[in-house]
């Protein structure tokens, strides 16, 4: 988990970061940010991978620290990149992957407000980051097969 320090000055380097797109009972799994980046905006679960750890670890384990899921990796379902500018301080590459839900129940956090079990075409209904529906529909189509 990411320190509240480390969010005060934002990164002089690119960092990697890993997100979640978890499907339960074909319900796509989106949570709300209660702080910066993204605050009040609805993404995926996940966060950055820390020095020496595989990706899989780094999702697996920001998945469990952010909501208490386990989860089973199915593919990676492609990534986004966020350029600092006026609404981003920071430079992040997301690699986003397809997730299948094993079991627990979503919990909330210091990192999240919300959370939703939601149609996957069902984001445009609600404020969320940039790309998320373009990864939403291809970690849907992964899962379905």
């Amino acid at each position: 988990m990411t320190a509240p320090s480390d969010l005060d000055t934002p990164p002089l380097r690119p960092q990697l970061a890993v997100s979640a797109a978890i499907f339960r009972d074909g319900r796509l799994l989106v949570v709300r940010r209660a702080r910066s980046p993204a605050k009040g905006f609805y993404s995926l679960p996940g966060g950055r991978v820390e020095y020496g750890e595989s990706l899989s670890a780094a999702l697996t384990r920001e998945v469990a620290e952010e909501t208490a899921l386990s989860i089973e990796i199915a593919s990676l379902a492609g990534w986004h990149e966020v350029l600092p500018g006026p609404q981003h301080a920071g430079h992040y590459l997301i690699m986003s992957f397809a997730a299948r839900w094993i079991g627990g129940e979503p919990k909330l956090n210091e990192e999240l407000d919300d959370f939703r079990w939601i149609a996957p075409d069902a984001i445009a209904e609600l404020r969320h980051t940039e790309g998320l529906p373009a990864i939403a529909a291809l970690a849907s189509a992964l899962i379905r097969g």
